[in-house]
């Protein structure tokens, strides 16, 4: 079928390699024109793949696989915004440190993070969540009472579950109060290891 015209889809084949040059092109040239505000990558870690998203104002989301990196995606798109791009060198900084705490050379992170997507109480919660030393941990009880809430441990459980910035933020070193290790968004063989690798540390 053609167009009025007489093109048809074949008109301008473009091959793979040709994709990926114009990509590269891309990747080097959209961050700094300010067409892309929301960049990402993927990294491989201990805990499976990892997808990493930022702004120019730094870390905004830290997602498990398991999550759906196409439906992390599409939320950074609908609430942030939708000029979305994968500019892998863009978050270097962020990939090192987190190679470096899981090899057992970093307990604390030195980045700065987009709190876009933590607001109100449960930003509150996510703020207080570094001061949690590493190899430390604290009951969802104990941190409610922590940022000035006693009552509100579910509020805690909650702001914990949808913590955007998980590893970096440290959500998996809050427990319930009798030890067991209650929910995490990466699952929880992953909220374990974490807590066996600090406390191996």
């Amino acid at each position: 079928m053609t167009s009025p015209e007489g093109l048809t889809p074949d008109s301008f084949p473009v091959n793979d390699q040709t994709m990926k040059a114009l990509h590269r092109r891309l990747e080097r040239r959209a961050p700094a024109e300010g067409v892309v505000d929301i960049s990402y990558r993927t990294l491989e870690t201990p805990l499976g793949r990892l997808m990493l998203a930022a702004t120019t104002e730094g870390l905004l989301r830290v997602a498990f696989e398991n999550e759906g990196f196409d439906a992390v995606l599409d939320a950074l798109s609908g609430s942030v915004s939708p000029r979305i791009l994968e500019v892998p060198a863009a978050l270097d900084t962020p990939a090192r440190e987190i190679d470096e705490y899981f090899g057992g050379r970093r307990r604390t992170f030195d980045l700065r993070l987009d709190r876009t997507l933590s607001r109100g109480f449960r930003g509150e919660v996510h703020e207080y969540l570094p001061r949690i030393g590493y190899g430390e941990t604290l009951s969802y009880r104990d941190l409610a009472q922590r940022v000035g809430n006693p009552r509100a441990v579910r509020a805690v459980g909650s702001a914990c579950a949808t913590n955007p910035l998980p590893v970096v933020v440290p959500c998996h070193r809050v427990l319930r109060a009798d030890g067991a290790l209650g929910g995490y968004v990466g699952g929880l063989e992953a909220k374990s290891a974490l807590l066996e690798l600090e406390a191996s540390g």
